[in-house]
């Protein structure tokens, strides 16, 4: 079962939605960002990246930094630019994009939720990255970007849903990546009751983006716990920011993989080895594999598939026969030499929105020798292998609605 909480967001005025919401910094070219802090006064890049244009900067990811940042949001707070809902609500947010619609709940969801278990995590986290979102919420206090969940489609919740739909929302805007964006309040008692008791019988939860922020989440409230016994159950520090969604409106994509050399092998004597492991079969024009276990490969101006031959893996284990650990265990490791994922320079990775043609570019233009394409993980592998406990390999999954940051605000404030 899921806690969940309605909230009192801190959000855009209205009028000033559309300029205030955006991506994660690192998401924008530099030349970008610069024209958007430039021009924009309102956007949430100015609280992210509080000491634009200044000569002596702050580090990145310390105390004096986030002090920084929380200066910058607290001056959109007493300049109107950010406000404080009176009552505490349930927000429905939907994304339209060229091929797809999203639609969910942003709601506080309990960090007990993630710590008995009823949350379920498919990717390893690091520790140090944990610490510094720690900090940050230590210093700033409050949740900008909600971690995305998904669960089992639910009848009540989604007839509450298409209610809201039909009235007009409280933001209404397109973005220039050609996404339209909306977000309804939940106002009504008996919908937001219901919601809550719905979701309070739905079991389990799964994280399909956000895990620092929900494993970072948890380490702030056990912190606030252990500085006092007998703690408010339902201070704010006990609930983290999260979008729930359906698993039918999820959309998973596949992470592709450059990587800068052959390991010292020529070409005639990689394309030998891998015949071990693959079924070679060189293709006419540029290709996208249909299947599990089928890979496109570009290499020295040709295109390749490669299928794994069945006594190179273990169907019967998921993650050992997901197509990223494939790759990894028959081909990167053996043959390229390239053992982590995490640490090894001489490996890119590519999300499968922009295609074939991106992996081609990148070995066109020298960035990369070879390039390979993946089939996308589904939801029923995500979710088998987060109910095992066990993790992907890194990079396997680029999975959307990508949310923007400064829409509804949580605030970890008592």
């Amino acid at each position: 079962m899921a806690k969940i909480i309605p909230f009192r967001a801190i959000r855009p005025t209205r009028d000033k939605a559309y300029l205030v919401s955006s991506l994660p910094s690192y998401v924008y070219k530099k030349y970008i960002l610069e024209a958007k802090l430039d021009s924009n006064p309102y956007t949430f890049l100015h609280i992210i990246n509080p000491e634009f244009r200044k000569d002596n900067k702050t580090q990145p990811n310390t105390v004096e930094r986030f002090e920084k940042v929380k200066e910058k949001f607290d001056e959109f707070i007493e300049n109107g630019i950010l406000i404080q809902d009176e009552k505490k609500h349930f927000y429905l947010y939907r994304q339209i994009t060229p091929t797809n619609t999203y639609i969910g709940l942003i709601t506080g969801i309990a960090v007990d939720d993630y710590l008995n278990g009823n949350i379920k995590i498919h990717e390893q986290t690091l520790t140090q990255r944990e610490e510094t979102f720690k900090m940050y919420l230590d210093v700033c206090q409050f949740n900008a970007e909600p971690v995305l969940l998904t669960y089992k489609d639910n009848a009540i919740i989604n007839n509450i849903i298409n209610k809201y739909l039909t009235k007009r929302s409280e933001y209404e805007f397109c973005t220039t990546h050609k996404i339209k964006q909306d977000l309804w309040l939940i106002n009504d008692e008996n919908d937001i009751e219901a919601i809550t008791n719905e979701f309070s019988t739905i079991n389990p939860i799964y994280i399909a983006d956000g895990h620092h922020r929900s494993a970072s989440s948890v380490l702030y409230a056990q912190s606030k716990r252990a500085e006092n016994n007998n703690y408010d159950k339902e201070a704010p520090f006990n609930y983290f920011l999260a979008y729930f969604i359906a698993e039918s409106k999820l959309n998973i994509i596949e992470y592709n993989r450059t990587v800068s050399d052959l390991n010292g092998l020529s070409t005639t004597e990689f394309l030998e080895k891998i015949t071990t492991y693959f079924d070679v079969e060189q293709q006419e024009k540029r290709f996208y594999p249909t299947q599990k276990h089928h890979f496109s490969m570009y290499l020295e101006n040709k295109w390749f598939l490669l299928k794994a031959k069945h006594n190179t893996f273990d169907e019967a284990n998921v993650v050992g026969s997901l197509d990223a650990q494939i790759l990894s265990q028959n081909l990167l490791k053996p043959i390229l030499g390239i053992h982590d994922l995490k640490t090894d320079e001489r490996i890119g990775f590519i999300d499968g929105k922009k295609g074939a043609k991106a992996l081609q570019k990148m070995v066109d233009k020298n960035r990369a020798k070879v390039a390979f394409g993946l089939f996308p993980v589904s939801i029923e592998e995500l979710k088998t292998i987060a109910d095992n406990n066990e993790i992907m390999p890194p990079k396997s999954t680029y999975i959307e609605p990508k949310m923007r940051s400064g829409l509804t605000i949580y605030s970890l404030k008592e």
